[in-house]
């Protein structure tokens, strides 16, 4: 840049002042002031713009390496998975004693612990009885009774039986 000391600026007003004249000088270095102030704005959003730009270019290449990355354990894991499923298979077929090789397809392995999935069965609920809101699995487990007793029932019930005679 360019390098004005005190005695270079001096210099320049004194010539500004004889040249613009006393009374048109504030004006002109208002002016001048404004314009210094809006280049200086303007190289500053160019080199942000300039930075960004690096910056996106930076990021985008660091996107491709870690999906190359992601690629590769990827393809890693799958052979890998491929591979313990087809030794799975030979090693299942050997011990059932089939004689015959398992294919390696995704899917041939035969679990015997796999239980059918139960098909839906309506719980053929009378909806048009009125029902309490209190659960029956509450009431048992706390001891409400579930069912009205009549009192000669209920005084039956908790009778001593008689002894035999």
């Amino acid at each position: 840049m360019i390098d004005f000391g005190f005695d270079k600026i001096a210099l320049i007003g004194a010539v500004a002042l004889i040249v613009i004249g006393p009374e048109r000088l504030p004006r002109v270095a208002r002016t001048v002031g404004h314009l210094l102030g809006k280049a200086q704005r303007y190289v500053a959003d160019v080199k942000a713009e300039v930075n960004r730009s690096i910056e996106l270019e930076e990021l985008k290449k660091m996107k491709s390496t870690f999906e190359d990355a992601a690629r590769n354990v990827e393809q890693t894991v799958s052979t890998e998975i491929r591979e313990t499923t087809s030794d799975l298979d030979k090693s299942w077929s050997e011990a059932v004693g089939t004689g015959t090789s398992a294919s390696s397809d995704e899917g041939s392995f035969y679990d015997p612990l796999a239980t059918p999935v139960p098909s839906y069965k309506h719980p053929k609920k009378n909806w048009r009885l009125k029902r309490g809101a209190t659960p029956q699995w509450y009431k048992q487990r706390h001891g409400i009774r579930g069912k009205a007793q009549s009192g000669a029932a209920r005084v039956a019930r908790f009778r001593p039986p008689r002894p035999q005679a």
